[in-house]
């Protein structure tokens, strides 16, 4: 029997070199990289519509030797990157801290060449907070009928004036060329050129541009339209005639650019204590008008997004849309 033990020794010894051959060089070659984490930190709620992004949630990846710290932007957006294990299943911590939230870790599995490509979604309960002040028996004050006011400025282009000019141009009819530029377009008869230039003045443009001959032989004249097809301040018209003195006449529609500012109404969308609604970036002058236990008044939001009676946050919109979302959650003692 004894002969059987030393076949299985031998068994054993010689697999624990094969796993060393085939380890050791791995683990020489291998250089560790970097390993992407992201994520968002949402607020947990059964209903979906309520699990609002957390921003300022400070996120920290341990594996126990190092760490890396970010924090979750308005979006409640998170990225940070490891260092990647020469091991297979090696553990991470992935811890997320508020003062608003309780704490949450979630441990992470990561390996050597393993690539992390998971989205990781943290759901933080709330610290209980009492809807009334403390000690206090005071009902809630109810928020309703809320409208959004806004003002937009535009720019916009109205018609003040019409602008008409006329110039002619002297010249002798059935005089050949003989290569004395200008000449006719066929090259046969001495021409000649005139233009004329009109500016609209500060703050105005031409619009609707008209040039014409309206006197002598106007079929052996041509307009060049290229210095006011486009519009614009200022513009020149000119023009070739190859046979007598020949009249043009310009027109052109002037027309003042402004800035106008309109009031604009939006509504919210509630969802529990918290209202949401998107606006253009460029609005201005944002305010509430809502009824406070039925009275109805005027909230003026101003740059810090103060209420009395919500805390309010924005955050750009997605990208490629210009517009600002804004979240808005009633404060201790009030209802919608």
């Amino acid at each position: 029997m004894k002969w059987k033990w030393l076949v299985i020794g031998a068994l054993i010894v010689s697999t624990g070199a094969a796993v060393t051959i085939l380890m050791v060089p791995r683990v020489s070659q291998w250089r560790p990289g970097l390993v992407s984490i992201q994520g968002a930190v949402v607020r947990s709620d059964e209903d979906p519509r309520r699990e609002l992004p957390i921003s300022g949630v400070s996120v920290t990846a341990w594996d126990g030797t190092s760490s890396a710290i970010t924090q979750s932007d308005s979006s409640g957006y998170f990225h940070l990157t490891v260092r990647e294990k020469v091991w297979p299943s090696e553990e991470v911590t992935l811890s997320f801290r508020s003062p608003d939230y309780k704490p949450l870790d979630l441990k992470l599995l990561i390996g050597a060449r393993a690539k992390i490509k998971k989205l990781y979604v943290a759901a933080l309960d709330p610290v209980a907070a009492s809807l009334t002040p403390t000690g206090s028996t005071k009902p809630l004050t109810q928020v309703s009928n809320i409208r959004i006011r806004y003002t937009v400025n535009t720019s916009v282009q109205r018609n003040i004036a019409t602008a008409v000019k006329t110039f002619e141009i002297v010249n002798q009819g059935n005089v050949p060329c003989q290569q004395h530029n200008p000449c006719s377009p066929d090259g046969q008869w001495r021409a000649a050129t005139a233009s004329t230039t009109l500016d609209a003045g500060a703050n105005n443009v031409f619009r609707n541009v008209r040039a014409s001959c309206f006197a002598g032989p106007c079929p052996f004249t041509r307009i060049d339209t290229g210095g006011f097809s486009q519009g614009g301040r200022t513009i020149t018209a000119s023009a070739l005639d190859w046979s007598d003195t020949a009249s043009f006449l310009v027109e052109a529609e002037v027309f003042h650019n402004s800035n106008e500012s309109s009031v604009r109404e939006s509504y919210p969308v509630i969802f529990g204590r918290v209202m949401h609604f998107t606006l253009p970036a460029d609005q201005e002058g944002l305010s509430f008008e809502a009824e406070i236990n039925g009275a109805p008044m005027v909230f003026p939001l101003g740059p810090d997004l103060y209420t009395s009676w919500a805390s309010c946050n924005s955050r750009p919109g997605t990208e490629g849309q210009n517009s600002i979302t804004f979240q808005c959650e009633l404060k201790p003692g009030f209802r919608f």
